[in-house]
């Protein structure tokens, strides 16, 4: 019981220090060839947004939209790889501590 308390424990700080690496980390996803940007932290926090004026068209207000939302959906999806990627060891090694949902 002790080995499995000292094992959660380290898994525990294993798992705040991943956090706080997700949280630092910043990921960009793009859209248009480039022509918008975004950029948002491995939590998932929009940091910022970065629009070509290429692609600013008073006519077409509604492709820039789809770009934008492209760029953000293009960038979340590299964050959750990031967050498997640093969780994921740590996730893993639950499994042996046979702790119902890991």
């Amino acid at each position: 019981m002790q080995q499995m308390l000292k094992q959660a424990q380290k898994m525990q700080q294993q798992i705040a220090k991943a956090q706080a690496e997700l949280a630092e980390a910043e990921v960009t996803g793009t859209a248009g060839g480039g022509l918008v940007t975004a950029t948002v932290s491995g939590a998932g926090e929009i940091k910022r947004i970065k629009i070509d004026p290429k692609a600013v068209d008073p006519e077409d207000v509604e492709t820039l939209e789809d770009l934008v939302v492209a760029a953000l959906n293009n960038a979340s999806e590299a964050a959750r790889q990031l967050t498997e990627q640093k969780m994921g060891p740590v996730a893993g090694g639950m499994g042996g501590l046979g702790l119902p949902g890991f």
